[in-house]
């Protein structure tokens, strides 16, 4: 089975042009935020006090996305600042918006004396999600595809079969947003779930980045790889701290 991208563009309203890859990751945003408002109270959130955090990290979240994307390609905007500001172009990375995320997410929990670890076991499960929506804006966009495949599923672009790197990571975000909204129902301790993401994504993310062929890159190596793996280690070294404060309690 072989996909092939419809018009990018959604619909017209007057002379601007909505691209399916804005209406998918609005509806990516939407839904996670909507999910996470549902669930904030079994994590000893306030509706109100999540909403105050959404309005700083969403916002925070795009800033990142564009600027880490930037930041590996700089040779191409020193020249013209002004092309940063122009997100319709394209040029977002997930690493960068994630980052800003977090750590946007992070001071305000830190205001309102919200325990950050509860904070983020609530909303990764949701990131989750909205990142498996949000990976069909570049299936419209024809764009984050591995290499050239024979596989009998793959993304069809100018008569060239690729690797749907897109339906991998969105297949695998979705199975990720399940697994842990079940394990949250039973979590040990905060930060569980958390920790639990940024291994299980960052496994899926070195795996499929092996594939692509628009990487940004620290030198030889493809830096989603390099981060990735950074975050598996990291992912796993934290919860073995986390996991051994909460058995010292019991």
């Amino acid at each position: 089975m072989h996909l092939i991208a419809p018009d990018p563009i959604a619909f017209t309203l007057g002379p601007i042009e909505v691209r399916w890859y804005g209406v998918m990751i609005a509806l990516a945003t939407l839904l996670a935020a909507g999910i996470g408002y549902r669930r904030s109270e079994k994590y000893g959130i306030k509706g109100d006090d999540l909403l105050d955090i959404l309005l700083i990290a969403i916002p925070a979240a795009v800033i990142g996305l564009r600027l880490y994307y930037v930041a590996f390609h700089w040779d191409s905007y020193a020249g013209d600042l002004s092309a940063i500001l122009n997100i319709r172009e394209g040029g977002l990375a997930i690493h960068g918006g994630l980052i800003f995320a977090f750590l946007s997410a992070w001071l305000v929990c830190r205001h309102k004396r919200i325990n950050i670890l509860d904070g983020l076991d609530l909303a990764v499960p949701c990131i989750a999600l909205g990142q498996a929506i949000g990976r069909w804006g570049n299936f419209f966009n024809e764009e984050a595809h591995g290499c050239e495949t024979d596989l009998p599923v793959s993304v069809l672009i100018d008569g060239v079969n690729y690797h749907a790197t897109f339906l991998y990571e969105s297949l695998w975000c979705l199975m990720l947003f399940f697994l842990l909204s079940f394990i949250a129902k039973k979590r040990r301790f905060s930060g569980q779930i958390f920790c639990l993401y940024l291994m299980l994504y960052s496994a899926e993310r070195f795996c499929v980045e092996s594939l692509r062929t628009d990487s940004l890159m620290i030198g030889p190596f493809k830096q989603a790889m390099v981060l990735s793996a950074c975050l598996i280690i990291a992912g796993a070294i934290l919860y073995a701290v986390l996991s051994r404060k909460q058995n010292q309690r019991l």
